[in-house]
Parts: structure tokens; sequence; C-alpha cells
């Protein structure tokens, strides 16, 4: 890593972007510990910055203090990955709706080249590779259809979706062989410039993935049950 000491004023800023980056990346997974002394030695800063790095991200609901433990990337509950999903079923929504109006040229090319590199495939197994293709995707789809504020809140959301605790699925609720042919034709529905189309298609998306998670909690609430018969 860089020597952040040396290079930079405003280290709290930069060290909450790169922890930040680490949590979105899955360098940092969730319910891992951050470690405090090794970060600050590899990025060439003091405990200070970083602390007040760990402070914001611990506002946004990014990481957790454990106390006389430490910092911890933030596990999320079924119930709380239903609210933020629902919350993004609207926003993504949104943005998808206001892309196709004011998409470019030179935006469609790009956004066309989503997930071309699974296309044909009978079987997608590689879910890392399409976890990160997933999220490019939204970001493009967001950053082109809606103002800065927007983004950065939903930057969060997205951030919080890949930091689910299904770890096997690199944040996926569902399986890429689900989902493709979705994000397929959400992106024909915006290169089309068909508005009202790509926002239905945005929602439904997302509202599969909310029932997806409600079955999950209901199957996880029954094996509760069972367990106290």
């Amino acid at each position: 890593m860089k020597n952040l000491g040396a290079e930079y004023e405003n280290l709290d800023q930069k060290v909450y972007q790169i922890i930040k980056q680490m949590i979105e990346d899955r360098t940092l997974l969730p319910g891992q510990k951050i470690p405090q002394e090794k970060l600050a030695g590899e990025l060439g800063v003091s405990r200070t910055p970083l602390i007040s790095a760990l402070k914001f991200l611990e506002h946004e609901r990014l990481v957790a203090s454990k106390p006389r433990r430490g910092y911890f990337v933030r596990l999320f509950s079924r119930k709380e990955m239903i609210s933020i999903f629902e919350i993004r079923e609207v926003l993504e929504g949104l943005a998808a709706r206001k892309a196709a109006t004011k998409i470019t040229d030179a935006e469609i090319k790009t956004l066309k080249g989503f997930f071309k590199g699974f296309t044909g495939t009978k079987r997608i197994t590689n879910i890392q590779a399409y976890s990160k293709e997933d999220k490019k995707f939204h970001t493009f789809i967001t950053r082109t259809g809606s103002k800065e504020l927007l983004t950065t809140m939903l930057q969060t959301f997205n951030i919080i979706s890949l930091a689910y605790q299904n770890l096997l699925h690199e944040g996926l609720i569902r399986a890429p062989d689900e989902t493709i042919r979705e994000h397929h034709e959400i992106i024909d529905a915006i290169c089309n410039r068909d508005a009202k189309r790509a926002e239905n298609l945005m929602r439904r998306h997302f509202q599969k993935g909310i029932a997806r998670l409600k079955e999950e909690k209901g199957k996880q609430q029954m094996t509760v049950i069972k367990g106290g018969e």
C-alpha cells in the first residue's frame, strides 16, 4: 500500500475511502476484525486518522465496534437486508427510469458490454466474477441516471448488500442463473430509452430478491422454533 502519511493532508478522509473500498471489494469480509495496527503500518499513518475513519464507517453502519475487542465489518440480518432492498428497489428503479431518458450513445455501448462474458453459459459457476459484474452494473446505472447524492446513498446500500452474511455467494441473494436474464432485460429497456419499462424491470428485479430474503427468514424462524421444541 502507499504511504498516505507522506502524501496527503486530509488523512481521515483518505483512510476512510480505503477501508470502505476494502469492504466493498471484500478484502475485509463480513464479521472480520479490522486489523488496526497492521492497516496503520501499511498506510503509513498513526492510529488517530484510522480511528476517525472507523468511527465514520460505524456511523454509516458498515463497521461495528465491540468494547475491548475492536472494530469489525458488520454482519447484517435478513430483516435488515429486507429493509435495505426495499429502499434500493425504489431508488434504483428511479435511477433506471432516469438513465433511460438521459443515456448517451457512448453510455449505451458501455451498458451493452455488461455480462457479455457470461452470455451463452449454461451454468454460471464463477460467482465471484459475476458478483463483481453485478456491482459494476448497478453502479453504472445509478451514476448514469442519478445525481451525486443519490449515487452516494446507493453506493453505501450496495456495499451493505455485498456485506450480507451469505459469504458463499459473494453477497448475491439469488443465483446468477436466475438473475442474468433480468439484467439483460433491464439493459435492453434502458438502451431502447423505455423509461417506464426500465423502472418496472428494475423494481421487479429487487422484489424477487426481497421475496427470497423473506423466504429465508421464514425458514430460519421455523428452524429456531423446531429447535426449541
